[in-house]
């Protein structure tokens, strides 16, 4: 057998295992209103000890990898439990990982991941980006959050773009929304508190 062929089968048994590691992640984070619930979220979070800032990393890159809430949902979550500054720091590591998972799946896979994963009107709405000047759209909108982040990193696994080019778009756009995020929700979430909750 090649050893093309062969590399291409563990990297095909790699990327199944680690798809169905996600999904029971999944399946155990609904089960247990991890995606719903603040509480619950935090006392899982502590649970692990010293281990609680990479699970929330790794809770971020399945976010991004099989989309569930809002992005920003997740950040601010971050900042709850770790603080504007550290929170911060664990959203935007596991948002980058979870962002090159999704384009290199999407390398692996190709545009039958897109249809199995999104609506056909969110492909739709973006396909006309590719016959473009696609990564500088791709760019804008990673620096300006006004486009579904998670579907973009997969879309931008179908085209020509190389994985360094993405990494670097990825890792210097998203500091901006993510800081927006973190730090704009948590202002928001904090002022609703004392409004709502003023005794809390």
């Amino acid at each position: 057998m090649p050893e093309r062929v062969k590399i291409r089968r563990l990297m095909n048994l790699c990327t199944a295992l680690g798809l169905l590691g996600c999904a029971a992640l999944v399946a155990y984070g609904w089960h247990e209103q991890l995606f719903t619930s603040q509480e619950a979220l935090q006392r899982c979070i502590a649970g692990f000890g010293a281990l609680g800032a990479l699970v929330f990393v790794a809770f971020q890159a399945v976010q991004v990898v099989i989309p569930i809430l809002p992005g920003g949902l997740g950040c601010l979550g971050g900042v709850l439990l770790f603080g504007p500054w550290m929170g911060f720091v664990y959203n935007y590591a596991g948002i980058c990982i979870g962002s090159v998972a999704a384009f290199l799946l999407a390398k692996l896979y190709g545009r039958p991941l897109l249809s199995a994963m999104f609506k056909p009107e969110t492909i739709a709405k973006y396909e006309a980006w590719t016959a473009r000047r696609f990564d500088a759209l791709f760019a804008a909108a990673i620096f300006f959050p006004v486009a579904p982040d998670d579907f973009l990193c997969y879309l931008a696994g179908t085209t020509p773009m190389r994985l360094r080019r993405f990494s670097a778009i990825i890792l210097l756009g998203k500091p901006a929304s993510i800081a927006l995020y973190s730090l704009g929700l948590e202002t928001v979430f904090r002022h609703a508190a004392a409004l709502f909750c003023p005794g809390a």
